[in-house]
This record gives C-alpha cells, structure tokens and sequence, in this order.
C-alpha cells in the first residue's frame, strides 16, 4: 500500500506563540486520527521550534525549500545538512510560488531535488500548469516537462525516495480547486509517465494533491484511486481544518 500523507505548507506565516497553538492542537486532534501520517513544512527560522515541539510525535517536519549547493559562499541560503540537524525529514522543492515568484526553472528544481535526497531527505517535489497553460491543452506536456528534469538529473530510481505533488497553479490560494477527476487525471498521468521507466516504482510512489483543499473536498479528492493525500497551504493554519483533512486520508485506508 502507497504511503498516504497529508503535509501542511505554513508558507510565510506563523509565529512562536501561534505555532506552539497550533501544534499542541494538532498533537492532541492526531491522537484520535490512528491512520494520518501528517507532516508540517514551516518557515526555516522556526524549524528549532517545531523540532522541540514535535520530537517524538507522529508529526514529522519539514523545510519549505532548500539550496541546491551543499556549503559554500551562497548568501541566505540554507543547505540540506543544515535541515537535517534540525530533525527535518522533508524539503519541498519546485513549489509554484519558488518557480513564478524567484524564477526556479526546471534544472534548478531538478538540482535542488538531488541536494535534498544527497542530505537524506524526502524531496516533495512539485508539478502543475498555470490557468493560462490548462486552457492551452498543455496540462499534460508541462506536467512532463518538469517531471522528466529531475527524471534526467537523478534517473527515475530517485523518484522511490521521494514524494510527488500536484498543484495547478490555478487553484493554489485562489479558492478554486481541480475537480476530484480533474486531479485524478493528472495523478494518474503522472504515474502512467513514471511507469514507462519503472512500473513497480511508480504503483508505489506517493502523489499529492495541492490547490485548496478544504474539510469540505478532501474526501472526494482523496477516494481518487491516484491520489495519496495532500499538500495543504491555507487549511493546515487552522487546526480543525487540518485535522478534518488528515481524518478524510485516513478514512481511504
């Protein structure tokens, strides 16, 4: 059975008296949730913070990003070997908003992609097309354009050491959202690309779905026979949000 996760992306929000609310909320929400696997991705400084919080937990964490260098001369950058001292078990890489934002293109993403898994971590990668590219037909040939990157950078066997998402661009932050067969087409394009390098691989990696997802969504998305969860922006600032959307994953056990 594919790992199912649900990983919340705090963006550019938080502080220390708002993070320690929502994190004891979660540690006790989760206690009756057997079946979430839940992580959180939050901005670097407060990764010394989660980390006390929430060693030993069932709640594992992340970074938002990460330098695609190992060490060296790079001004504000963070490398993955720093992530790990804090306990970090995952980096996101590729996210929309680092690609449109700070201009991150394909070999970008892809050489981040191998610092984070040179650092032992579990790069989220990222993938999706703007409205404008959807409305073209070009949905699928995007999606392929970035995957096929990080699939020439670190050959298809890295993708086992990774996890997937799928974000339309479209629906992240908008309130709008890829119908549940929307996503589902996409996820399953996805994993029908990486079958053509290796089958077993993909029938086991883990693809997310990111773009608004919402207690009152989640479990349409989530009955998707390709769709292993979510990566959740907004919703996974509020508590009972969250804990809604890990309660819908577990329930496609």
């Amino acid at each position: 059975m594919r790992a199912r996760w649900v990983t919340g992306n705090w963006k550019m929000h938080g502080s220390l008296a708002a993070n320690a609310r929502l994190i004891d909320a979660l540690k006790i929400g989760l206690g009756r949730i057997e079946e979430a696997a839940c992580a959180v991705c939050v901005p670097f400084p407060y990764l010394a913070q989660v980390s006390a919080l929430l060693s030993g937990t069932r709640i594992a964490w992340g970074a938002q990003n990460i330098s695609e260098h190992d060490s060296g001369a790079y001004t504000g950058e963070v490398s993955g070997a720093m992530l790990t001292e804090f306990g970090c078990r995952f980096a996101i890489v590729g996210h929309s908003e680092r690609r449109g934002l700070y201009a991150e293109n394909d070999q970008r993403v892809a050489a981040k992609f191998l610092a984070a898994q040179r650092a032992g971590l579990t790069p989220i990668l990222c993938v999706g097309e703007t409205l404008e590219q959807r409305e073209r037909g070009e949905t699928e040939s995007v999606v392929a354009r970035q995957l096929d990157a990080v699939i020439a950078a670190a050959g298809a066997s890295a993708l086992e050491r990774a996890c997937l998402a799928y974000e339309p661009v479209w629906a992240i932050g908008t309130g709008r959202n890829a119908t549940p067969r929307q996503a589902q087409e996409v996820h399953a394009f996805i994993r029908a690309r990486i079958a053509a390098h290796d089958k077993g691989k993909a029938q086991q990696l883990t693809i997310m779905y990111g773009g608004s997802v919402k207690p009152g969504n989640a479990g349409e998305l989530f009955a998707m026979p390709d769709v292993d969860g979510g990566l959740i922006g907004g919703a996974s600032l509020v508590a009972e949000d969250f804990l809604a959307i890990c309660a819908a994953a577990s329930r496609q056990h």
